[in-house]
């Protein structure tokens, strides 16, 4: 079938990725320069010869670099190499200060692995090609424009030499919802695995490799035989920083290239920038070839051998285990349990509460009060995670009957969320104690001889009239009843 024959329809999409993901270590991988940037810092400052490649400087491999490589291979399921080494990679670009990149080869510390993500309901494995340790370059800031508009362009290299493990993925994605779904996922287990922190800037950065196939040539499996991949070209896109944004940029690039191919034009093989501000790829250069970066080994950092180290390390329960665990000892719903295992604290905290509360009320309130609270004020539960103690308080305050839930929710969450002012002290400058029965009743009385209307309209049938009447008695008693009771009061009140 010629490229003139084919129109959209007649095509696949393939998609493999490159995940680089910023190990979260104190120094920098081969000098002790720090990882940890000042909001302030000055441009080419947090250097020193080795990461500034002067000559006869030497690198020093981080340990603590290996060890987060090792646990990411154990939760990927990935082969972690007995012997491992490092190569230079040869290209000279401004953001290098080497010419060369110190990365991995032929010799990646993990390989084999897969990692099964969930879209649009349907559950498979991705597999796991390789991940490697490697070096990141400085960054550039393009001024006047972007990478194809810039009057010029500035290099830092306060980020030359930042740890650094590639993730290369299999070609197994067949459309871009299914790589956002990917990098999602990825992105949850490395926060369970305490090695990388998404709040740091340009903590994730994806190189995609897009083509188009006959859709002939996929099997009913989804797989695509390695002769048809070879035959087609390859494009492959840089610079993208999320997930939304790897959705927007496969989704443009797939459009542009089925758009090129049904006009009867061959798709370039090259390597094109994702210009976010503008929505659109644009073309950089030519794609290069493995041969172009002239591989050899890295002479200055003996091979290294990681052969026990699998055994060694140890991981913490990781989300899809830790999620299936709590339906199973919490008795709690699916949603739940994904709202609760959504990061690593939120789990925590959780079970610190469920530790001295009901499940499910433990349940409630966390994924629901606390999380609802803390997401609408841009806030995390690190934030309140010292607080512990004051959190549970409040839940006893409930459970005691000592407050409302409405009161508590309403009024002493948000006062400890946005003044920083413990339960107690809310609940006692507001006046919000539990009315006691005589008050409850008395205010009930005055509700019912207050509203003739009102009650006439129950007595006729009308639905809404009894909950008028809960708010008047709420309104009477400062919100201090239980507006379950209130309402069961008012309805046998009534119907004397």
């Amino acid at each position: 079938m010629t490229a003139k024959a084919l129109s959209q329809r007649d095509l696949a999409t393939v998609i493999g990725l490159e995940v680089h993901v910023q190990l979260e270590t104190d120094t920098k991988i081969f000098c002790g320069c720090s990882t940890d940037a000042a909001e302030d810092e000055e441009p080419n400052t947090r250097t020193c010869p080795v990461c500034l490649g002067l000559p006869g400087a030497l690198p020093v491999l981080n340990e603590g670099a290996v060890e987060a490589a090792v646990k990411v291979g154990k939760a990927l399921d990935a082969a972690v190499a007995e012997h491992t080494r490092f190569h230079r990679k040869n290209y000279y670009y401004p953001d290098l200060p080497k010419n060369f990149q110190i990365t991995q080869y032929d010799a990646p510390i993990c390989s084999d692995g897969t990692l099964e993500v969930s879209v649009e309901g349907n559950r498979r494995e991705v597999g796991i090609e390789r991940a490697h340790l490697e070096e990141d370059p400085g960054s550039l800031q393009h001024k006047g424009g972007s990478i194809d508009t810039a009057d010029y362009t500035l290099v830092n290299y306060n980020r030359a030499g930042t740890p650094l493990m590639e993730i290369v993925t299999e070609p197994d994605f067949r459309s871009p919802k299914e790589t956002r779904a990917f990098l999602a996922k990825l992105e949850e287990v490395l926060e369970y695995l305490g090695v990388f922190d998404a709040t740091r800037d340009g903590s994730l950065r994806i190189d995609a490799n897009i083509s188009m196939v006959p859709d002939e040539e996929v099997g009913d499996d989804g797989s695509i035989s390695g002769e048809t991949l070879a035959k087609a070209n390859r494009t492959e896109v840089k610079n993208i920083s999320s997930h939304k944004g790897a959705e927007k940029a496969l989704a443009y690039e797939v459009t542009r290239q089925k758009n090129a191919i049904e006009r009867g034009r061959a798709v370039e093989q090259e390597t094109r920038h994702w210009d976010e501000s503008r929505g659109i790829t644009v073309s950089m250069r030519s794609k290069e070839e493995e041969k172009d970066y002239r591989y050899f080994q890295e002479a200055d950092l003996p091979p290294l051998e990681v052969a026990d180290w699998k055994q060694r390390i140890e991981i913490p329960e990781l989300p899809d285990v830790r999620r299936e665990r709590f339906r199973e000892e919490y008795g709690l719903d699916a949603e739940s349990a994904s709202k609760l295992t959504s990061t690593k604290e939120v789990a925590d905290f959780y079970e610190d509460v469920a530790d001295q509360f009901d499940p499910g009320l433990a349940a409630t309130w966390v994924a629901d009060n606390l999380l609802g609270e803390l997401n609408y004020r841009d806030m995390s539960i690190t934030d309140v995670s010292d607080r512990l103690n004051e959190f549970t308080r409040l839940i006893e305050l409930v459970a005691e009957g000592e407050i409302t839930t409405k009161n508590a929710e309403e009024i002493v969450l948000r006062r400890m969320l946005d003044e920083g002012d413990a339960p107690d002290d809310v609940v006692e400058e507001e006046g919000l104690g539990a009315a006691d029965d005589d008050e409850v009743v008395t205010a009930v009385e005055e509700a019912i001889e207050e509203n003739p209307d009102a009650v006439e309209d129950y007595h006729s049938g009308e639905g809404g009239a009894v909950n008028f009447l809960v708010g008047q008695v709420m309104q009477k008693t400062g919100g201090s009843a239980d507006p379950g009771d209130v309402n069961g009061m008012l309805r046998e009140r009534l119907e004397e």
